[in-house]
């Protein structure tokens, strides 16, 4: 496994991260469980999930999973950087949601509860809360990093000026702020290189994408649909993906056989490859996934596949791949 520090913090994760959302859902408990051991056994520290993760939103059921899994012993929490989220609703009543210092309090606790553990190593924000500042928000976190409930924060789903506004009040108050961000990144969609990685990577924010094979539309859907199998990528939103850019997506996976590679590796590899990119959260659903996902770090993608993977999928700038405010202006 390869590590590498979260941000600009002496904390060591492993290069692929971990995704616990299909636990519950898709994934049995007992399957859960061996799929976290088996990423121990691969050298995957680095867990995320978060509270409304599960059958129900707000029962927190994949907390719980991996709560009784801590349970089993074995160092297993020891061993875990985990990270889980608040900001999503819990509950019906009015201080269910949100950033509020009472909702974060209340939050924290549950999710404590539900994972076995008496703290969080990364506490995220799944998103940006603007009707609460950031005053209220910092002073939240700071009384349970002081109780010692939370040792670092994080975001997700933060604009690049999310970002800054954040540093910036943390700066102010002589606190350490974030040291992660969750973005949805990947080759079909590359917003983020145009203000939440050059944000990130001037604040030492590590940049953790989320969805990094679109939906499984990266994953040699096509392929799969021709061999008769199974593909996230063949239904729901995905599929409205694939009809559209069927062809690009046809390019692709030749790309990959040209070099005697699977799609979703190379597009796990191509993450890693970003500057400033912590590591991809990959989602398994079985064991047998899990287990080839560990393909793409051993993927070196030479100049000449990285540009027709410009080509393929471009930046989101007219004048190439520049960070603003040139990639719009001049």
């Amino acid at each position: 496994m390869q590590y590498t520090h979260l941000g600009r913090t002496g904390l060591s994760v492993s290069r692929l991260v971990l995704g616990t959302m299909n636990f519950g859902p898709q994934t049995s408990e007992a399957d859960s469980h061996t799929i976290m051991d088996r990423a121990h056994a691969h050298g995957i520290n680095f867990f995320d999930t978060a509270n409304v993760y599960g059958v129900t939103p707000g029962d927190g059921v994949t907390e719980e999973i991996i709560g009784r899994w801590f349970a089993t012993g074995g160092d297993r929490r020891e061993k875990t950087v985990l990270a889980t989220k608040v900001y999503l609703p819990t509950g019906d009543g009015p201080n269910e949601g949100g950033l509020s210092a009472l909702h974060i309090r209340r939050a924290c606790e549950a999710s404590l509860r539900r994972l076995g553990t008496d703290y969080i190593d990364v506490y995220q924000m799944h998103h940006i809360d603007r009707a609460t500042p950031w005053d209220e928000i910092w002073e939240a976190f700071s009384v349970l990093h002081r109780q010692g409930k939370v040792l670092y924060f994080g975001s997700s789903n933060f604009a690049g000026w999310h970002i800054a506004q954040a540093q910036e009040s943390a700066r102010s108050r002589h606190q350490l702020g974030l040291v992660s961000e969750q973005s949805r990144y990947n080759l079909m969609t590359r917003w983020a290189e145009l203000e939440v990685l050059p944000a990130a990577r001037h604040y030492g924010v590590g940049v953790i994408p989320w969805g990094p094979l679109n939906g499984g539309v990266l994953g040699g859907v096509l392929r799969k649909q021709e061999q008769g199998g199974a593909s996230r990528g063949g239904s729901g939103r995905a599929a409205a993906t694939l009809a559209e850019h069927r062809r690009t997506i046809e390019s692709y996976e030749k790309l990959c056989a040209g070099i005697g590679e699977d799609p979703a590796h190379v597009g796990l590899a191509w993450l890693l490859a970003q500057d400033g990119v912590t590591g991809p959260i990959i989602g398994p659903r079985t064991a047998a996934q899990l287990d080839g996902s560990l393909r793409a770090l051993r993927i070196t993608l030479d100049d000449g596949v990285l540009a027709r993977l410009d080509e393929l999928f471009p930046p989101p700038a007219p004048n190439g791949a520049k960070p603003a405010p040139e990639a719009y202006a001049w």
